[in-house]
């Protein structure tokens, strides 16, 4: 094909990076985090509806969620996988001027796994000893033991890179080279963003992006239709029909490894009882629950966290039981049923729904489901992992991410509480195998045995609905926080 024409064809699909930013793109976050709400991503209060948008990751995920370059541009192992090698893109640069290189990339993955620092990331890549620089633009990674999927980890939507020594400025400063730069923070309130015009992908289209605080999820909704915000994630599914017949909005199904559950704390009783937790499970018809509360949107989870196109998901079946379960509870000492204050909260408007419906299905075995409506300012801080039951959701993570980062008995955010020493041999045991087939075997005994012993109700994973304005174009999100912001553009 003659270069000309090659240039003409380049110029029609990627014309509109070419124009200066322009335009205002604004949606809502529900400041979860409250007071502890951050620009730091690896902190407890990170605020990743703004941090996917300022920082950059080593490796992001690309086509089918494998890891594609993102400021790494190349990596590989040694023969048994215990040391990684990548190589650092040149010519990039944070939004204080300063130039990118390795020694940056050093500090930000050394500072997650320092266990002082107590980064909820760590659980994501534990496995990383030290990291060495070893050339202007190369890091080493030595792990503590051979690990094969070392760059499926390192797409944690936390693991962003920052200028070295930054750690005590970043949580308000938010300094990083991704599209868009931090102009004023305020999570209560209005975040304002405004354009990297020297980002290394090119300018971004939008001049400025506003994330603004909303606890409330029917809030956000009402501000959405009145024509304040330009998106809003997670619309509650019956609306969708509405919505996707209306010229005003635009509708789009992203299916993920997102989910959303019920979480029982196995410390405490009766939930301390793993016969207790397998009857919790038991009497829940998944079907039902996933038409009540999504509409049908979503793919049934038999309690794994791993998504349904994860290669290492385990296929399990998992129908209600409600005789089974009351049999369970009489075997453990409770043949007049159990008693639960079950806590939801309108953070999500699919939560209380899961609530009713686990009350009602649960009544079947002798269950009987005190909810309780919890505030959604500071739900994260005043009840997840404090109360004995509460609802829970988590974003799509690689498979041994999402089994150790929730379920290890050393994670940080190990919110149910679950201390197992044979599933932690298990994660341990696969981590380590290099052989494909081997490795994805232990993975699926890990859930299956998951399945049948820990404190957490995964009834499935969700199909997420986002609604645009029609203002939005060029907006191609992709499963796994992979979108690429910089190319989204508004129309006035």
């Amino acid at each position: 094909m003659r270069p000309v024409l090659l240039s003409i064809l380049w110029f029609l699909v990627a014309g509109h990076a070419l124009a200066e930013p322009a335009g205002t793109f604004r949606h809502a976050h529900n400041v979860g985090f409250g007071a502890q709400s951050s620009l730091d991503p690896a902190s407890k209060g990170r605020v990743l509806q703004i941090i996917e948008k300022i920082q950059s990751r080593l490796v992001r995920p690309g086509p089918a969620g494998k890891p594609a370059p993102d400021l790494a541009t190349s990596w590989a192992p040694n023969e048994n996988g215990s040391v990684w090698t990548f190589k650092i893109r040149e010519g990039v640069r944070f939004h204080d001027g300063s130039a990118l290189d390795a020694r940056d990339v050093a500090y930000s993955i050394a500072r997650v796994i320092d266990p002082e620092y107590g980064s909820p990331a760590r659980a994501a890549v534990r496995m990383i000893e030290s990291v060495e620089v070893t050339g202007p633009f190369t890091v080493r990674m030595q792990l503590e033991s051979p690990f094969a999927d070392l760059p499926l980890q390192l797409m944690d939507p936390r693991l962003r890179i920052i200028p070295d020594g930054s750690g005590d400025t970043v949580a308000s400063t938010g300094v990083g080279t991704g599209p868009f730069k931090v102009k004023k923070f305020d999570p209560d309130g209005i975040t304002v963003l405004t354009a990297n015009t020297s980002y290394w992908e090119g300018p971004p289209g939008l001049a400025r992006i506003e994330v603004i605080g909303v606890p409330n999820a029917q809030a956000r909704l009402q501000a959405f239709l009145s024509g304040q915000l330009d998106m809003e994630r997670g619309i509650v599914p019956m609306l969708r029909r509405a919505l996707d017949k209306s010229l005003r909005y635009q509708l789009l199904e992203i299916p993920t490894g997102n989910w959303m559950g019920l979480a029982f704390r196995t410390d405490m009783e009766p939930f301390d009882d793993p016969r207790v937790r397998r009857a919790l499970r038991l009497v829940v018809d998944r079907d039902e629950m996933l038409q009540l509360a999504l509409d049908g949107g979503g793919v049934i989870s038999c309690d794994t966290p791993v998504a349904p196109n994860d290669q290492y998901r385990a296929e399990m079946d998992c129908p209600a039981d409600p005789a089974h379960a009351r049999a369970l509870l009489a075997e453990a000492g409770y043949p007049d049923g159990i008693d639960v204050d079950l806590y939801v909260s309108g953070l999500d408007p699919s939560w209380p729904v899961i609530g009713v419906a686990f009350q009602e299905q649960a009544s079947q075995a002798g269950i009987r489901v005190n909810l309780i409506n919890a505030a959604a300012d500071g739900y994260w801080s005043n009840v997840w992992m404090k109360k004995e039951a509460f609802s829970t959701s988590w974003g799509e993570r690689p498979a041994d991410q999402a089994l150790n980062e929730a379920f290890h008995s050393d994670a940080k955010w190990n919110e149910s509480h679950y201390a197992n020493p044979h599933f932690d041999h298990l994660l341990e045991t696969a981590r380590a195998e290099l052989d494909f087939k081997k490795r994805r075997a232990l993975y699926v005994k890990a859930q299956d045995y998951l399945a049948k012993t820990s404190g957490t109700l995964i009834p499935f994973h969700v199909t997420q609905l986002v609604v645009l304005s029609n203002r939005v174009t060029h907006f191609d999100p992709v499963p796994n926080d992979a979108l690429r912001w910089h190319t989204v553009t508004v129309v006035d």
